[in-house]
């Protein structure tokens, strides 16, 4: 290949540049001599540090500023967390390809304790998810959720400090920044059903760029794809964004797409749960079934009443 040089749009967070370097290296070592440069942008989301997500608009804001970026022809693709990208794409812009998942789970960190079973019934928790605050709450009625922002070593450092007895991030970043000692404790997903898309990174791009949807096409994982396209279908269907409590999760079992998704309200008192098991090929609308049945328990109420 002539020097051709793909620039990557990505964020400065410690682990948003480790992804981007990841793909980064994965294409260099694809494609030999394909040169890449990371385009290194502050989104809003970054920005605003001072409020919960839910409150300020959702996932989106840790998108936006990389896909201007690529609509204008600053960057070439943007690498994100598959659990930070949006159901829908701005017009001239898709999801080329999605990388094998790392550990999908929570990661329970405390300095005091070893596991969530050993936690005190009032312990201070930090999270700012409010997925992950429901299904603890359900489990530790009484226990202080405390907000939680920031990116992984500034999370760390306020539980270094004392802030909280424990605090939850996911086990995927932990990982990929070296720091798989910290985590105590990977919650099974029948303690935290993990969110949708977690530990996936996904890899955008303009639709009508031919040469970089090929190059990308190296890169992209079928069994990861399919998992996050149910989890992703479901979400569609529930119109989730930050504000609502959703997890979901899917997994290949044998040659069945195995899933199961949650909706809860904010303060852990009613959660609703469904799971099912269909073929590969119907993976979205396995997904999207699960989301059917979770409204007609009721979580239609949760999220008619989070949107009036």
């Amino acid at each position: 290949m002539t020097e051709k040089i793909i620039r990557i749009a990505t964020r400065k967070s410690p682990l948003a540049l480790w992804q981007a370097e990841h793909v980064a290296e994965r294409l260099e070592q694809a494609f030999p001599g394909l040169k890449t440069e990371l385009v290194k942008m502050t989104t809003r989301g970054d920005k605003i540090l001072d409020a919960p997500l839910a409150k300020v608009g959702g996932k989106g804001l840790f998108v936006k500023e990389l896909e201007q970026g690529m609509l204008e022809g600053t960057a070439d693709i943007a690498v994100h967390s598959m659990k930070d990208v949006p159901v829908e794409f701005p017009e001239g812009l898709h999801l080329a390809a999605i990388l094998p998942r790392e550990d999908p789970t929570d990661a329970f960190v405390s300095n005091r304790y070893t596991s969530l079973s050993e936690l005190p019934a009032n312990a201070r928790i930090g999270t700012s998810s409010l997925r992950r605050q429901c299904q603890i709450m359900e489990r530790y009625p009484d226990a202080e959720i405390l907000s939680l922002r920031g990116n992984v070593n500034t999370r760390l450092a306020k539980l270094d400090a004392g802030e909280y007895d424990a605090i939850i991030l996911a086990s995927a970043g932990l990982k990929r920044l070296g720091m798989a000692d910290r985590i105590s404790e990977c919650l099974a997903t029948d303690i935290s059903l993990p969110a949708i898309g977690q530990g996936a990174i996904g890899i955008e791009c303009r639709s009508d760029d031919v040469e970089i949807n090929q190059l990308l096409s190296a890169l992209h994982d079928p069994v990861t794809s399919l998992c996050v396209s149910a989890e992703r279908a479901m979400n569609a269907r529930l119109n989730g964004g930050c504000q609502v409590p959703i997890a979901g999760f899917a997994e290949l079992r044998g040659d069945h797409l195995f899933m199961r998704g949650l909706v809860g309200s904010p303060d852990g008192s009613v959660l609703y749960r469904a799971e099912r098991s269909g073929s590969q090929d119907q993976a979205e609308n396995t997904g999207r079934q699960i989301a059917e049945e979770l409204l007609a328990l009721g979580a239609d109420k949760i999220l008619q009443a989070l949107f009036h």
